[in-house]
């Protein structure tokens, strides 16, 4: 997860900007770099690999000035070059991003006809042009900003410095965090507090769209629609705990709330924006002499591998076994030589699924790993290490982990069927744009929490709750299932839809919530007829579907919760969503430990 500092300042900031960097080493990075504004210039300083690195870069150029801007940036859109790192500039502006620029080809395009030339492969360089040609043609900073901002779609945080305004910076935030801090005749910018602990300790979150511009003297903060607004300055905090937790009450709250930056993140490690292809880390071996993929996880990580099964085979249209991790080595699997094992793990030290990673390595096995600490056990251990960019995920049940690794799964699916000659390149380009819609869809299913807040009470006091759903909703039944049992223990189970009949609808009563899943499509209308046989039987139905399918089949539930209408690619992402937040507070509701429940552990190192 990239990270953000800005500092308009009284004292010379470089040092302070590098210090702040240093606090957000723990998302990870492989390029750094700061811009300061000293007598009308942008100074910029860039530099590959570790913060080391630009501390080297700075001394032997020096960048004065009391303004500036500095970033980690993981290589994502473009290799961990210089050209690519933050801050990206233009003879006016300067800035550093996080997140996804979705329509940055069309807008790049544009810019290039009208003379725009671009140094680096970013989508983040898009952003600096369109400010600076507002600042070129006379518009104030503000009013650049706020002509440039609905030009975006996507999931962003912005910090911006401008050559002829010194003492000010523009912040902007959609779908990825960004922190004001208020010090003595200081203002900062922050991916989060912790990165402005040194600095301050009185901090104010920016609210969804929000944009800000600050000065020495203080901040002014205006909604998506420029209204000027006040957010509440708060105290972070001393422990890291509190800092990192922010605003939010747990951090599993927090973390549902990061899935469209992290997603984008992840998914830019994935992607060619320009060439709208997906891409892999190198490996030493060939992907299309692949016969056969077993994928082996637990919990979560087993059920992203589920949703994995149905694409690989749909996309690849290759066999795909999947096995729970603690049973793998004990049912002696038969191995094809050739055979690709695939490993899903937040954590890359579950013992079950390591052991199984021997086991399968044993058995001549190629070794993929999709895993979200990049320096684990398992991913030292892969032939192919896809790592997730989450960042640390402190909540014992993943979430924003989870979606992650579906990003990556659906990359890795693509990626392989056109290694198999089964995807040609306007289906690659397809799949592609469908999977950056998807942080812009997360948004929006985020948008409705308050209402699955309300509705939260009508859940809490049941003792059983069923899930459904079909095709790759399947396991987002799972998947949902087992949130609310990990953190309300409410006895909750996940079905097929069309199992229903085959032995669970004896369960059916007016007592039983049963929770839905079914975006409109191919097997809405079989998904709405097991729904109709719940409702016959007395059973209380919460659908999850899109406008489209409440609108046909959300008379007579007992609630119903909108998403947006997606591809069916990215559906499962999406509708991660909703069961994620659906057992966040029908647990806060019961008022459980959210974050550490009982009897659980984030990493099971012991088999």
């Amino acid at each position: 997860m990239c990270g953000i500092i800005g500092i308009v300042g009284k004292e010379q900031v470089a040092d302070r900007l590098v210090d702040g960097l240093r606090r957000m080493e723990y998302r990870g990075y492989d390029s750094a770099g700061v811009c300061t504004v000293h007598d009308a210039r942008l100074i910029r300083r860039r530099a590959e690999g570790k913060l080391n690195n630009l501390v080297v870069e700075l001394a032997r150029n020096p960048a004065p000035g009391t303004t500036g801007i500095a970033h980690t940036r993981w290589a994502t859109h473009g290799a961990p070059t210089t050209n690519n790192a933050h801050p990206h500039a233009t003879d006016e502006v300067a800035l550093v991003h996080n997140g996804i620029i979705e329509n940055f080809r069309p807008l790049r395009e544009a810019l290039e006809k009208r003379g725009r030339t671009f140094e680096s492969q970013t989508d983040t360089e898009v952003v600096a042009h369109l400010v600076s040609e507002q600042v070129e043609q006379g518009a104030s900073p503000e009013d650049a900003v706020k002509t440039v901002l609905p030009q975006l779609r996507g999931a962003f945080a912005l910090a911006i410095a401008f050559r002829q305004h010194p003492d000010m910076l523009v912040g902007a935030r959609l779908g990825s965090p960004l922190v004001v801090g208020y010090g003595e005749n200081e203002t900062y910018l922050g991916s989060d507090a912790l990165a402005l602990a040194p600095l301050t300790q009185r901090i104010a979150y920016l609210e969804e769209g929000d944009w800000v511009v600050i000065t020495r003297d203080g901040a002014r903060i205006f909604d998506a629609n420029n209204n000027p607004v006040t957010r509440e300055v708060t105290t972070s905090g001393v422990s890291a705990a509190a800092i990192e937790k922010g605003n939010y009450r747990h951090f599993m709250q927090k973390e549902i709330f990061e899935q469209p930056i992290v997603v984008a993140q992840t998914l830019r490690s994935y992607i060619r924006q320009l060439e709208q292809s997906v891409t892999l880390p190198q490996m030493d071996f060939d992907l299309s002499d692949v016969r056969r993929v077993t994928i082996v996880a637990c919990g979560t990580s087993y059920y992203a591998g589920m949703v994995a099964k149905y694409w690989f085979e749909q996309f690849a249209r290759v066999p795909v076994d999947i096995d729970v991790a603690s049973e793998f080595r004990y049912r002696q699997p038969v191995l094809e030589p050739g055979g690709l094992a695939l490993f899903i793990s937040q954590s890359g030290e579950t013992a079950d699924t390591l052991a199984a990673l021997r086991h399968a390595r044993a058995e001549g096995q190629k070794i993929a790993v999709v895993v979200n600490v990049p320096t684990s056990s398992m991913a030292r251990e892969a032939d192919l290490l896809l790592p997730t960019h989450a960042g640390p995920e402190i909540g014992v049940a993943s979430t924003k982990a989870f979606s992650c690794q579906l990003a990556v799964l659906a990359a890795l699916a693509a990626h392989l069927a056109v290694k198999k000659g089964r995807m040609d390149r306007a289906e690659e380009t397809s799949v592609v744009r469908h999977l950056l819609e998807a942080p812009a869809a997360l948004n929006h299913a985020l948008d409705h929490d308050d209402e699955i807040a309300a509705m939260a009470h009508l859940i809490a006091p049941a003792r059983d709750v069923l899930y459904l759903g079909r095709g790759p909703d399947y396991p987002l039944a799972l998947e949902g299932a087992l949130k609310l049992k990990e953190i309300s223990y409410i006895h909750a189970e996940g079905y097929a839809s069309g199992e229903m009949k085959h032995g669970p609808i004896a369960l059916i009563d007016e007592s039983v919530p049963v929770i839905v899943l079914a975006p409109s499509g191919p097997l809405f209308e079989k998904t709405v007829s097991n729904m109709q046989e719940v409702r016959a039987r007395g059973g209380k139905i919460v659908l999850i579907s899109d406008a489209e399918g409440l609108a046909e089949a959300g008379e007579g539930c007992l609630a119903t919760i909108e998403m947006p209408k997606v591809h069916p690619l990215i559906a499962p992402l999406v509708y991660a969503v909703p069961v994620q937040l659906l057992a966040y507070h029908v647990a806060v509701a019961k008022g459980t430990d959210v974050d550490q429940p009982r009897n659980l552990a984030k990493s099971v190192t012991v088999e």
